[in-house]
């Protein structure tokens, strides 16, 4: 789906900059064409300054989108979720880190989460990076508690395991 976006603005590589900006941040686009999160108006120039683009192409990329009924249908329903990452070092939180060979391979969550279930980590935290909407897509997983050295053996080992890091 990623890709598909992408092509409607093929030809303008600011306006791909707002695009990547809008679905990183999980900001929607509502009927008067301004960027929101939730509730709250983003002021263009907020945006334009973040994707290093002209406050015009943030106004451009906008019109596009709800000129296009299959983006105004995703901008319009997108939205962000609150990650406990950055504040796993205030809250006393590990945060896990999985990168894979094959993001598209299925049962990639169900394993680390059975495996961290089976020890008896407490999970308060998963977020799984869209392999349409990143390069290189990650598992993070925020725990209540460290995880021992012989767990994060077990997890490096499992086949689709590339790399993983704990903070």
């Amino acid at each position: 789906m990623f890709d598909e976006i992408m092509e409607k603005f093929e030809g303008s590589p600011s306006q791909q900059a707002v695009i990547r900006l809008l679905l990183e941040r999980g900001f929607s686009v509502n009927d008067q064409g301004r960027v929101v999160s939730g509730g709250i108006e983003i002021p263009n120039t907020g945006i334009a300054r973040e994707a290093d683009v002209d406050r015009r192409v943030v106004d451009s990329t906008t019109d596009a989108i709800l000129d296009d009924e299959e983006l105004r249908r995703i901008f319009q329903n997108i939205s962000s979720i609150p990650s406990l990452m950055d504040l796993a070092p205030v809250l006393d939180l590990s945060v896990l880190t999985v990168e894979v060979a094959d993001a598209d391979e299925p049962g990639i969550v169900a394993t680390v989460t059975s495996k961290l279930a089976d020890a008896s980590i407490s999970i308060r935290q998963t977020i799984s990076e869209d392999p349409e909407f990143t390069d290189d897509p990650k598992l993070y997983i925020i725990t209540d508690e460290p995880i021992p050295g012989d767990l994060l053996n077990d997890l490096s080992n499992l086949d689709f395991v590339r790399r993983i890091t704990i903070a």
